[in-house]
């Protein structure tokens, strides 16, 4: 089975999670104290990505202080990197619960209904991000509702919501590949390899990438940069189903 990398899908994850700690909810100043600590420690070994360790550490936390919302969004976090992502929304749900207004936490459970491919749910909780004003970094749900859409074959709202994405921060590299692959299943053949070399600038060896940028070629007709891009996805993946895919789309070259 394909294993999930945080650095891949829709979400990409971890570039988007900001580690804070605070004074934790409920509880005695002491439990505050101690679960505070555990907290402190257990997101510096995610930075780290000790995920098991700081699974240690957040569980002591959780003991002490059941009803930190900050708290939950960690726990989501490292169940999401230990690919546990019906944990992860467990802890995601409950962060939002606690703190409505937690759009940090909206955004990861998003992430994590991605994941589970339950659009429709991811795009509920990420059209609530985006309207707040003050998220710090709205080309993440805007990519992350892009991909939800693309998903639902709704390729007009993707693309409107990876353009807005791209608005914000040109170099975003998930976006670029999504918005490739939105060009490409309605046919903009030249739109998709636009979006794709951009995106090869910033991430040359990606398996991903590089498997659209082959089947774009072959398309095209450049058989021969078809050939070498499809053959980079297949050297450089570890993800079978994707070196399947690859493989599929180079056989095609030779037919």
């Amino acid at each position: 089975m394909a294993r999930w990398r945080p650095e891949a899908t829709v979400a990409l994850l971890f570039a988007l999670l900001l580690f804070s700690a605070c004074a934790t909810p409920g509880g005695s100043p002491q439990d505050k104290k101690k679960a505070a600590a555990a907290i402190n420690l257990g997101e510096a070994y995610m930075s780290g990505g000790n995920y098991t360790a700081a699974l240690g550490e957040l569980l002591k936390a959780e003991k002490l202080t059941p009803d930190d919302p900050i708290l939950h969004n960690d726990l989501g976090l490292v169940y999401m990197a230990k690919e546990k992502f019906d944990l992860a929304v467990v802890h995601f749900e409950k962060a939002v619960q606690l703190k409505p207004d937690y759009s940090l936490a909206k955004n990861n459970l998003g992430s994590a209904y991605l994941v589970r491919k339950e659009w429709d749910k991811a795009i509920v909780v990420l059209e609530e991000v985006i309207g707040d004003m003050l998220y710090a970094t709205p080309h993440f749900p805007l990519a992350n509702l892009g991909w939800a859409y693309y998903n639902k074959n709704n390729y007009d709202k993707a693309r409107h919501y990876l353009k807005e994405a791209l608005e914000l921060q040109p170099e975003f590299f998930i976006a670029q590949l999504n918005l490739g692959r939105t060009y490409l299943a309605t046919g903009q053949l030249h739109g998709a390899l636009s979006m794709f070399e951009s995106a090869a600038k910033l991430n040359p060896r990606d398996p991903a990438l590089l498997l659209e940028l082959g089947r774009t070629y072959r398309l095209l007709g450049d058989y021969n940069n078809a050939r070498l891009a499809l053959k980079g996805a297949i050297e450089y993946t570890e993800d079978s189903d994707l070196a399947v895919k690859a493989t599929e789309e180079l056989s095609k070259l030779y037919q």
